[in-house]
Order: structure tokens, then sequence, then C-alpha cells
């Protein structure tokens, strides 16, 4: 008769080995400072293209809570799911928008990761394109407020 097999015993995984995933947050450094279009996020350290920056965070409303919602922070990832991003600890919410973005969303398992469209320099605003859609309502009627534009302004202004 044969002896029973030994349990396979378990190595602990390093925390490094984890972080494998295109779509984990790189623990990079930023800070919510002054912007043009009110406040901004701004990256403290270099970041490359590609990489995963934050996660848009935030409890998933109904469609009764999403249509009576008054706040700017809402974050459509399908016809059925609006992340509410409202609370301060989602950090991403302060990434304003941009007509020539440094970022850009990937949408994964109905989460929603900021990504670095190009290499991001230290002190330079994280900014994605919010969608035709957002533009048109919202900023459009205003003005928007993003470099790409107010450099445009200024330059038409002479």
């Amino acid at each position: 008769m044969d002896s029973p097999r030994p349990a396979r015993e378990r190595i602990p995984i390093s925390p490094e080995i984890m972080k494998t995933s295109k779509f984990t947050p790189g623990g990079f450094r930023l800070a919510v400072k002054r912007a043009s279009a009110g406040r901004g996020l701004f990256a403290l350290e270099s970041i490359p293209k590609g990489a995963c920056i934050i996660e848009y965070t935030g409890p998933a409303l109904t469609e009764e809570e999403w249509l009576n919602a008054r706040n700017r922070y809402l974050f459509k990832v399908t016809e059925k799911k609006t992340i509410d991003g409202w609370n301060k600890e989602n950090t991403a919410r302060y990434i304003n928008h941009s007509c020539r973005p440094n970022c850009e969303i990937e949408i994964r398992k109905g989460r929603v990761f900021v990504m670095a469209k190009r290499a991001i320099k230290p002190g330079e605003e994280l900014a994605y394109y919010y969608g035709k859609e957002y533009f048109d309502q919202h900023i459009k009627p205003i003005g928007c407020k993003c470099l790409k534009c107010m450099l445009a302004a200024r330059v038409k202004a002479r």
C-alpha cells in the first residue's frame, strides 16, 4: 500500500510578485493642488507610459440614486453602473478634463483605472478626456479650462 502523499507546502507570495497586473495602481506619489479648473491631481514623481496610476473608486449607485445625485463626481461605467466618487478618499476625483490628456481611462471588470497615456513628469497635472457627452453638456457651455484650450484662447486674443 502506498503511503499518503505529503501535503504541499504553502510558499508565501511576496507583495512584489502579486503586483504583476496591468491594473494594479503603481503607488505613485500624487498631490491635490490648485489648478486652472479648481483643484487638480498632480504627479510628484515620474510616471512611465502605460502605468496604472490610480483607481477611481466609490459606491455603485442604483438608477434612482444616479438620477437624484447632485454631485460632479459620477463616473458612468456601463449603462447600468455608475460610480459615485464624491468621497474625499477617492483621490482620482481630482483628475480634471483635458482636450490633450496625459491619461486615459480603462475599465476592467466594472472597475475604473487611470492609466498614463504617455510619460508624465513630476509637477504635471493629471488629466483625461471626459468624453463628448460630458464635454458638450458641462464644459463647453462655460468654456474649457484645460491647458490646451487656455493657451489657444490666449493666442486667439492677441
